[in-house]
């Protein structure tokens, strides 16, 4: 019984210490944040397990640490999740668990960015009608582009815009798409119906050529849309346009002066006019074009100003845009808001840029052909832009001797043969993949070009951009080859280093260039000479300070004379040139460093190679003031 007993207390000693152990382990390390209401299965089991002695007294297998590691393991998972809770919080962060929604705020900042990029997943959500987005779907068009997503809301609330976006970007269906609409909106609201002569909607363009795309494209919309539109451009016949205008007409098409000498023959009206659109804003202010759009606007402006009239619409598009220009633009239009892409004025992201440099005994018209014919041999279409109608016929006539088929486009090419040529160059059969021409052919024209090579290279970077714009449309590849001579050099480096660092090419021109560079070369030569009279003049003051010091120090012995000698030793050095065999004092080495560096400036060397940068060799740093 003794032992019975003795045992029976070591039994129930030992099961009072394990449930000691148990709650001292569950009682240490308390977080100080209390614990969630979540309950964990097993947990609350397991510490009845434990706690109960009989439970260890009777069983010899001791199936009781199974469930007690089970709930330490649970404990742990518990206290490192409020670990991590609180350390959240101190971080200032609120802790989100997997399953829960995002925060709201985050959400609409999220949204907020969104909509500032201004882009949209579809056509549908920017507010495009059922029939308009029959004719999108027709042409296969799925997701808007930049310009489009910027300027389709804004034109279907009745803003007057200037649509800045790089060529290729979809600029004409920005602004046709919501007009069609609109138009749609007005007949089934008010009942408009077409009438004979009074377009309702009038699109000038600077040449014929765009005048046929934009046509194009307006007539593709109307198979689903519903209305009718038609073209009157220069170089066309009077009486089948005078014929199309007789008829019930909602949108014109066509070049100012055409349509002003309509106007003026009574064939077309003012009066219903609602939305004008001027493509190609800038060559057509740039071109001597400003006195037609002026005297087409006047009756507009007119009518708009008599009570109950409702106004119009305006709507200018363009790739490039000047100061001069965009002043000109805010004077005549006033309120007018400007739009504008990230890529504007900008290279195009998906084009490739090369500067070839050219030495002066370096055959140009070999060089072109050097770069022309890999192309060529790949099946790509190429434009030769060239700056003036005699280098034209000069590169036509060189390729043309070395059977490299070719077709031009310039001013003295006739419309209707530039028509054809264009044609020729488009045609699938590859009969004539170049095309040898001018700036002509740098705005306006929808064509599938693979590589653009500048013979001439630009005067400025408004023309570099509109021929760099014919190619890596819409998204595509293309390459950019340019042919720089001597007197291109300063102006291309320019570009060159504008396109690296992805800024606007706004108002670069080689005269501009070259005045820069003049003016900071005359800046820099003052300010060496500046710095180095500055330097002289500080340390012969502090040499004839420390001769005073010295005078003053000899107790007064030295008379008047050995003092203006003694001064004139001083400046001596430093008014006049070392003379005869005299060994040159400090001054003398002073007033030599000086000559030498107004005598050694350096002049700069640029070497432009490949769109890799400009060898910057032999330039050395100025020195800086003391």
């Amino acid at each position: 019984m003794a032992c019975g007993g003795a045992t029976g207390k070591a039994l129930l000693s030992s099961s009072s210490s394990s449930l000691f152990f148990s709650r001292t382990l569950f009682s240490y390390n308390k977080p100080r944040f209390p614990p969630p209401l979540r309950v964990f299965p097993g947990f609350t089991r397991a510490l009845c397990l434990s706690a109960a002695p009989t439970a260890i007294a009777t069983t010899d297998e001791e199936p009781a640490p199974q469930p007690l590691r089970h709930s330490l393991l649970l404990e742990r998972l518990r206290l490192r999740h409020l670990r991590d809770q609180s350390k959240g919080i101190d971080q200032g962060r609120a802790p989100i668990s997997p399953s829960l929604p995002r925060p709201a705020n985050v959400a609409v900042k999220k949204e907020r960015k969104e909509k500032k990029r201004g882009s949209a997943s579809s056509f549908e959500e920017l507010g495009l009608g059922d029939e308009v987005m029959g004719a999108v779907k027709e042409m296969e068009i799925s997701v808007p582009t930049e310009i489009q997503c910027i300027a389709v809301p804004a034109v279907l609330e009745g803003k007057s815009v200037v649509l800045g976006s790089h060529t290729g970007s979809g600029k004409t269906l920005a602004y046709m798409l919501p007009i069609v609409q609109l138009m749609r909106q007005d007949e089934a609201l008010s009942g408009v119906l077409m009438r004979p002569r009074r377009p309702r909607a009038v699109v000038l363009c600077p040449t014929r050529e765009l005048c046929e795309q934009v046509f194009r494209v307006a007539k593709s919309i109307s198979h689903h849309a519903r209305f009718r539109s038609t073209m009157i451009s220069g170089g066309g016949r009077l009486r089948p346009q005078e014929d199309s205008l007789s008829e019930p007409i909602d949108m014109v098409v066509g070049t100012p002066g055409r349509i002003l000498q309509h106007i003026n023959d009574g064939n077309m009206v003012y009066g219903d006019i609602k939305f004008l659109v001027l493509d190609e804003a800038d060559t057509m202010f740039d071109q001597g074009f400003g006195p037609d759009i002026r005297k087409f606007l006047g009756p507009l402006k007119n009518r708009a100003a008599k009570p109950g009239d409702h106004g119009f619409q305006t709507v200018l598009v363009t790739a490039t845009m000047t100061k001069a220009v965009q002043n000109l633009v805010d004077e005549e239009f006033q309120g007018i808001i400007h739009l504008r892409t990230s890529s504007f004025q900008k290279k195009v992201a998906s084009a490739r840029h090369d500067f070839i440099k050219l030495s002066g005994a370096e055959n140009k018209l070999e060089a072109l052909l050097q770069v022309l014919e890999p192309s060529l041999s790949k099946g790509n279409r190429v434009m030769v832009f060239c700056n003036t109608l005699n280098s034209s016929r000069a590169v036509d006539h060189f390729l043309t001797e070395n059977q490299i088929f070719t077709v031009n486009y310039h001013g003295e090419v006739p419309a209707e043969e530039r028509v054809e040529n264009l044609r020729k160059f488009k045609s699938e059969d590859g009969d004539c993949p170049t095309l040898v021409c001018t700036d002509l052919a740098a705005r306006g024209l929808d064509l599938d070009v693979d590589h653009v090579i500048m013979f001439d290279f630009p005067l400025n970077s408004i023309d570099y951009l509109h021929r760099t714009g014919r190619t890596a449309r819409m998204g595509a590849k293309g390459k950019v080859t340019s042919l720089v001579a001597k007197k291109d050099i300063p102006l291309a480096t320019r570009i060159e280093e504008a396109m690296k660092k992805n800024e606007s090419l706004e108002a670069l021109s080689a005269n501009s260039v070259r005045r820069d560079a003049f003016i900071s070369k005359q800046i820099d030569q003052k300010y060496k000479a500046k710095v180095i009279l500055t330097k002289s003049s500080s340390k012969a003051g502090k040499k004839a300070t420390s001769a005073q010091k010295s005078v003053a120090a000899s107790k007064g012995k030295a008379s008047a004379s050995t003092k203006s000698k003694t001064t004139v030793a001083i400046s001596k050095p430093i008014k006049s040139p070392v003379g005869g065999k005299r060994e040159p004092t400090r001054g003398n080495k002073l007033q030599q460093g000086r000559k030498s560096v107004i005598t050694r400036i350096p002049k700069s060397k640029l070497s432009v190679v490949g769109f890799r940068g400009r060898s910057s060799a032999g330039r050395k740093q100025s020195p800086k003031p003391t």
